[in-house]
């Protein structure tokens, strides 16, 4: 049987029901004894869930401008040359 790291790496086609039927039941075994990954799969889900409904919002007026700017000063700031 595959460790949790090898069973995450395929996590996302097993939540969007994409995974090979082999995948899903070495997934569906492992979660039986695996509570951390079963708490990985049931957070992913109610994610989906939560943002699947969520409709798209007008932002603040300048809220834009002013995010794009605090990002490319923290750009400017990470990618800096020193001279």
């Amino acid at each position: 049987m595959k460790d949790c790291e090898e069973l995450l790496s395929g996590i996302s086609d097993y939540v969007d029901g994409t995974a090979s039927k082999e995948l899903c039941a070495e997934l569906q075994r492992h979660m039986e004894g695996c509570h951390n990954c079963r708490v990985v799969v049931d957070s992913i889900r109610k994610t989906i869930r939560l943002y699947e409904g969520d409709k798209e919002v007008d932002l603040p007026e300048g809220f834009q401008a002013r995010l794009h700017g605090t990002l490319r000063d923290a750009w400017e700031r990470k990618h800096r040359k020193t001279a």
